[in-house]
This record gives structure tokens, sequence and C-alpha cells, in this order.
């Protein structure tokens, strides 16, 4: 029997603890339950997933003794045969979905039944394979399961030790997709932020997730029931984004034909999130100062103040060091968001994540363009690998999107993928002096 393979993965717990997460032969194997009303093709997937000794291989051949199976095996994966008397494959697949049973199946089926195989989707079926069985498509299907299960466990166990007003809001961080120990690190920051109202500066290149990040802030603060107002800077002219921040009075200027609440009001008693702050002006920026100094303001064309009750998150992919020395932004201003800072790491710095993020997208895209691809190509995935993402996780997101719409197989290939980025990936295939840039704040 071939040994398992070993790997050590590392968490930062956000109590500044380590956890590990030992993985294939360090950790527990996950245990496939089998079943079939033929003994020879449970035999068979038996010597052969056992083979591999990655996993502990359980089979059954009587369908009618499965329930009480399921509710007592934790298995992590099921291998389910569709066509079998008495107790149907369907008849399982309805019974786990009732019941809210925690596991992987894998529908495996002699007959090609597309009504069939659509029934077992709609009843969450992870993936559906004819007989006979191709042993690589099933091998492929198990190994993406299984790094999506330990990252899953993985997340779960840094969760666990938090303090209790997480446990409280366990969706805080559910679109966070990540193993990077730094972006775990960032979690712990986020918990301590939160329960304060101080504004928050969050820092990194386009792309990398801060508005996340924000939403994670304010899901967890005092301020979660109210509303969460997020606001990209970068979209207004100056005198655009004065009338929509503070709000107008009717007759301010032409066309204002009522009064109009502005984002401030709008996120009354909860978070405004500012996007792409270094993109201010100086005079709103001024106005924004007053906001965060006096808690209050006025609509414009209004005399009357108003109070604010509101907490500012902003963000910028800007070095706001450099904006204050050329003169595009205040200091006193930086100092008042500034109170407390994250910093987002680019996508390049954190590669273990290229992967398991490429599969969230895939299976969210092909949900939106009810599409069926299994797979990611390996030499699509080596490209991802080794590209350097500039427009970070977003980049990736929109080359999935783009890609999952071209491609007509069950696999995703490079044929599908953007014309820009095969281009580049090639030109730096072909280059033996590959340029990463560094982030302003690493360098510094």
């Amino acid at each position: 029997m071939a040994k398992p393979h070993s790997r050590l993965k590392r968490f930062s717990c956000l109590l500044g603890k380590k956890i590990s997460i030992k993985v294939l032969n360090k950790r527990k194997m996950k245990k496939i339950l089998a079943i079939d009303d033929d003994q020879a093709i449970l035999n068979y997937l038996k010597i052969f997933l056992l083979q591999t000794g990655k996993f502990e291989v359980y089979t059954l051949q009587d369908s009618t003794k499965v329930f009480g199976v399921l509710e007592n095996g934790n298995f992590d994966f099921l291998i389910l045969d569709m066509d079998m008397p008495d107790v149907t494959g369907l008849n399982i697949l309805e019974y786990i979905k009732k019941n809210h049973i925690d596991i992987i199946t894998i529908v495996i089926t002699g007959v090609e039944d597309i009504d069939l195989a659509i029934n077992a989707m709609k009843l969450g079926t992870y993936d559906y394979l004819l007989k006979p069985i191709d042993e690589k498509k099933l091998l492929d299907i198990l190994e993406v399961s299984v790094d999506k299960l330990l990252f899953k466990e993985s997340k779960e166990k840094i969760l666990k030790d938090l303090s209790p007003v997480i446990l409280k809001i366990n969706d805080a961080f559910k679109d966070i997709i990540t193993k990077n120990e730094k972006i775990f690190e960032i979690f712990r920051f986020v918990e301590k932020y939160a329960v304060t109202d101080n504004s928050v500066l969050i820092w990194g290149e386009s792309g990398t997730g801060k508005e996340l990040i924000a939403r994670a802030i304010h899901k967890i603060s005092n301020r979660r029931d109210r509303n969460f107002v997020a606001v990209n800077t970068g979209d207004f002219a100056n005198e655009l984004f004065t009338s929509e921040f503070f709000g107008h009075t009717k007759g301010s200027f032409t066309g204002a034909v009522r009064d109009k609440k502005g984002f401030i009001d709008e996120a009354n008693g909860g978070t405004l999130f500012l996007d792409e702050i270094g993109e201010l002006s100086m005079p709103t920026q001024v106005k924004l100062l007053r906001v965060l100094q006096e808690e209050e303001f006025y609509r414009l064309g209004s005399t009357k103040s108003i109070k604010a009750n509101v907490r500012i998150i902003a963000a910028t992919n800007k070095n706001l060091f450099e904006e204050i020395q050329k003169g595009n932004f205040r200091k006193d201003l930086f100092f008042r968001l500034n109170i407390n800072s994250i910093y987002i790491p680019p996508l390049r710095k954190r590669r273990e994540d290229i992967e398991l993020l490429a599969y969230y997208f895939l299976k969210k895209f092909n949900d939106k363009y009810d599409k069926n691809i299994e797979k990611i190509s390996t030499s699509v995935m080596n490209l991802l690998k080794k590209y350097s993402f500039p427009g970070n996780v977003r980049e990736l997101m929109n080359i999935l999107s783009s890609g999952i719409i071209i491609e007509t197989s069950h696999e995703l290939k490079k044929s599908a993928l953007p014309y820009y980025f095969l281009k580049n990936t090639q030109l730096r295939n072909n280059s033996t002096d590959v340029f990463e840039p560094e982030s302003l704040l690493e360098v510094e």
C-alpha cells in the first residue's frame, strides 16, 4: 500500500497561539462510504481507494440499512449508485437533504440519464460519474473535495478560538475565502477594532478585498443591526460628491426639486465605508474632517447642523504618506482616519489561496451561467499559480468568469481564457528575469 503524502498547514490563531492542521497521514484520514447493489463494484472501489493510502473505505450492498449507517458513521464522502432495489439513490439523496447530513456525495450510474443527473444535482450531489468508473476522474474529484474539507475544518477551528462576540456572528468572515496565515491574523485585528467606534483605515491594492474586511468589522460591531453604506469616492466629481455625501435641500442648486438625504444620513447609526479615500479632493477632505471632529454636518444649501452618528471606515490603494508630501491629502484627516489600521497583502503574496479561490469562483459561475464545468485543467491551474495578478482577487474572478462563459466542455482549458492573460503568462514564461513588485508598505 502506498504511503500517504505528508503535509503540514499552520494557521495563526486569532488569540496569538498556533493552530496546527495536519493533513493526509498526519491527520485523521477521510472516510468514504460506497453504496451499490453490485458487490463486485464495491470490492473494486474498496481495493482501488485503499491503495491510495488516503481514505478509510466502507461499503454497503443492502441499501435498506443506509439510513442508520449515515446517521452514525460520520462519513466525509458518499459514493452512491442510483439504480438499486427497495431504496434507490434518489431516496437516499432526499433523506440526506431532509436531515441536513453533512456529506459530499458522488453519484455513479450505468445509465446516461440527463433528468436523473439534474435531479441528483438539485438534491445536493457534488458530482456525477458514469460506469465503468474513470479512476483518474474519481480521484481528481476526491482530491479537490479534500482540499475544500481541509479549508472548512481549518477555518472552523480558527473561528472556534475567537471570542464569544464572533461566535455569535459566525457569518462575519463567510465571504472571505482564504487559508493564508496573514489573513487569519487580520481577523484578530478585525475582532479587536470592531468592538470600538474608532475609524479604521484599510490599506491594500485594488481587488484585494478591502470592502469584505470593512463589512466584517461592521457585522461584529455594535452597529451591525444598522446600515452599512459603501461608497467609492473616486466615482464622484467634487461638487457631486458633496451633494451626495452630505445631502442637499430643495432649491440648493438647479435640479434640486426636493430635500435629499446624503450618504451620512443613510448610514445613520451604522457604518459608512469610503473606498479609495485618496481620490477625495482637498475641499471635500476639509468637510469630511469636520464630520470626524465635530460629529456634525450641513446639507448643501442649509445652515442647520445635523448630528452625525456614523462610524467611518476608509480604504485606499494609494500611499497616503506620499500623497501628504505632494499636498494631495490632509495630514490631520489622515490621523483622524488612521486610528486603527489594517493592511491586506496582494494575491501574489498568498499564492496558496489561488487554487482555493479558483474553485470557489468555478462553482459560483457554474451556478450563475448554468454551466457544468467539473474541473480546471492542470495547465490552466499552473498558469494561474504563476501569474502575478496585478488586479488581485478581482482579476482572478474576472478571468474565471470570462473563461467559464466561453468553455463548452466539462473542463476549463487554456483556449477559453482571456487573450491578455494568456499573452502575459506567455511573456512571463519566456522571461528569465521576472519582476514581481513589492507593496509600498513592505518596501518602506
